[in-house]
């Protein structure tokens, strides 16, 4: 099944329009989209492959960390995350 899985990690500093669009960069090769400019969060939502709800956050989760580190981001601690299924009807938001 796939799902969309939306991340963000939050810092102690403002992530500028350069960071931002290498981290869109690194996302794309999972339809990723990228946010964060001018504020203390980088945040990407993904598309993955996952048989559950569970195995899309860790999917995601893993290649959201590769790809921060692509981008030369710091390493921040995940803030939130949302998922959402082909099939469902609302976002889940699980942090």
């Amino acid at each position: 099944m796939r799902w969309s899985v939306t991340l963000a990690a939050e810092g102690d500093r403002v992530m500028t329009r350069e960071e931002i669009v290498e981290l869109a960069d690194a996302v794309a090769v999972h339809s990723g989209i990228a946010s964060g400019i001018g504020t203390t969060r980088y945040g990407a939502q993904l598309s993955v492959e996952a048989d559950s709800r569970e195995g899309a956050v860790q999917k995601a989760s893993a290649e959201f960390a590769r790809a921060a580190e692509r981008a030369g981001l710091p390493s921040w601690p995940i803030a939130d995350v949302g998922v959402i299924g082909e099939d469902d009807d609302d976002l889940g938001f699980l942090a």
